[in-house]
């Protein structure tokens, strides 16, 4: 059995930046990873059409200057494949890999009081043990698939967006039926479109999408970009969500429906995120003010949908543009505009079963080569879900969360000593250009291990009292925002996880800046809050 200072699961960014941190302090520490190379969300979503949706040159890493000089990243938007060379070249540059275990899923984690060490366990029986445990598990990595009878009896091809083969599939020619239309469902039916025989598109939730336009980075493009790298983290760390896009100072409600819709256009016709985060700064937070911008974009959506129903069909009636994460698209409603592209609305026409041959709903019985499923992740907690973790007096986290996370930070949960959770339930990342969040966690986490080691304490776990306060506040502050009011990923629903019905948000929603400020507040303050020992 290995016995480490630290060890890290996952090897995605967070677990790779991590990592490399922890050399820096001299720690022996290892990474197991169930993939069979890096790159994390970018090694698994190998479906077409997945790529970022905010800036690539906003998304690398900022803390090594020669990495900055040394990539060029192609498109303002790269495309997974770009990005999983990126995670390599990293990976090389840094030679992280000598430390990184592949092809190892950990199945459990148990803390040993005696001993202040954690011992993880993988799939393959391999044991280790560390001091401190840190999960880089990543938001959304644990894929599910839809709540329906008969998915394991088709016979033709079927394939998870999240976890899609290595090799090339083919569309020409087939039957494909996509089931969901959320984010990566945007993304995949955009591209399958261009090359499919046939494809139909079940529908349960529409949402709403805003236009990527993506293009090529020029040589000048690239040397500016590359000149102002310094001014470009500055404005991604006193961003709200780390974005270069920051809100409009003036509330919609305030202005002329003239000054309103010009603004509108104008985002819209812009790349990324401007007009979810670069936008009047009271959309997200007041009903009156969502629904100028509703109306716009409902009015969008039937400029570009040629059929006035499929139109109605792909128009969200349950929530406000905004109040889910954007799916930023390039030419998915146009999709719909091609003959051999047709839309399921599941809530008319459930879906009943799945068959060896297809999929049979209401009113139907559609027969396919291929069946796809986009049905998103249980975000969050999922992958923690998926570990038997065992705290002080061998108290299960899925247990203690049964009814939604409790944490301190995001970072530390009460009776789980020297447990780091990067990137976990209730910390800013999720709401964020997620590099740019991961990289204070990561650093953070490292002082913390710093100062342990230089003051002698060997062991850290948040008080009850402090974790309590922070779980509460991590609620309280989302409840300005119109999207806790709203099934989502973010408020913790999942309709194909019978126990995930019920709403508690799961990201910190006061903003990067003011989470960066209460982490360092409570480093300052000798890390108030945690009991050292």
């Amino acid at each position: 059995m290995q016995d480490l200072d630290a060890i890290i699961i996952g090897a995605g960014i967070s677990g790779l930046y991590q990592l490399h941190r922890l050399r820096e302090l001299g720690l022996s520490t290892r990474v197991f990873e169930a993939g069979e190379g890096v790159g994390g969300t970018w090694y698994w979503n190998r479906y077409p059409g997945a790529r970022f949706d905010s800036e690539s040159w906003t998304y690398g890493y900022s803390f090594d200057e020669e990495i900055l000089r040394d990539w060029n990243w192609s498109e303002h938007f790269a495309a997974q494949p770009e990005t999983l060379r990126y995670c390599n070249f990293v990976a090389d540059k840094l030679d992280l890999r000598r430390d990184i275990t592949f092809k190892s899923r950990v199945l459990s984690a148990r803390y040993d009081e005696a001993e202040v060490r954690w011992e993880i366990e993988s799939e393959d029986g391999s044991r280790a043990r560390s001091q401190f445990l840190i999960t880089a598990l990543g938001p959304l990595s644990a894929p599910t698939m839809p709540n329906i009878p008969g998915v394991a009896s088709f016979e033709g091809e079927a394939y998870h967006t999240g976890r899609w083969p290595h090799e090339p599939v083919s569309f020409e020619g087939k039957r494909v039926g996509v089931i969901g239309t959320g984010a990566t469902g945007v993304q995949v039916i955009t591209e399958i479109a261009k090359t499919v025989g046939q494809l139909t598109v079940f529908q349960r939730t529409p949402n709403w999408c805003a236009p990527l336009h993506n293009s090529p980075i020029g040589a000048d493009t690239q040397r500016r970009i590359k000149e102002t790298y310094p001014e470009i983290f500055a404005t991604c760390r006193d961003s709200f969500g780390c974005f270069i896009h920051e809100p409009d100072p003036r509330n919609a409600l305030d202005v002329s429906a003239e000054v309103r819709e010009a603004l509108y256009e104008k985002l819209y016709g812009e790349p990324g995120f401007g007009i979810w985060m670069g936008n009047f700064r009271d959309i997200l937070i007041d009903e009156e003010a969502n629904a100028t911008i509703t109306a716009f974009m409902r009015r969008k959506i039937r400029e570009r949908v040629e059929d006035p129903e499929i139109a109605e069909k792909l128009t969200p009636r349950d929530h406000g543009f905004g109040t889910r994460r954007l799916p930023l698209e390039s030419g998915y409603y146009e999709a719909f505009n091609q003959d051999n592209v047709q839309l399921v609305d599941v809530q008319d026409t459930p879906i009943e079963r799945i068959t060896p041959t297809g999929i049979v709903t209401g009113d139907a019985d559609y027969p396919f080569d291929m069946i796809i499923y986009a049905t998103g992740f249980d975000a969050i907690t999922g992958a923690f879900d998926r570990i038997d973790i065992r705290g002080v007096g061998g108290q299960r986290l899925k247990d203690k969360w049964m009814n939604g996370p409790s944490t301190y930070l995001g970072l530390q949960i009460a009776g789980f000593p020297n447990l780091m959770t990067v990137a976990g339930p209730h910390s800013a990342t999720t709401f964020c250009n997620m590099p740019r969040c991961i990289e204070q966690n990561v650093d953070w986490v490292t002082e913390l291990v710093r100062y342990m080691r230089n003051e002698g304490f060997e062991r850290v776990v948040p008080t009850t009292e402090a974790e309590e306060t922070w779980t509460a506040r991590v609620q309280e502050t989302a409840q300005r925002f119109l999207f806790s009011r709203v099934d989502s990923w973010m408020t913790g629903v999942n309709k194909n996880l019978p126990n995930k019905q019920s709403r508690s948000v799961l990201v910190y929603t006061g903003g990067a800046p003011k989470y960066r400020e209460l982490c360092d507040e409570v480093a300052a303050n000798g890390y108030e809050g945690f009991e050292l020992s």
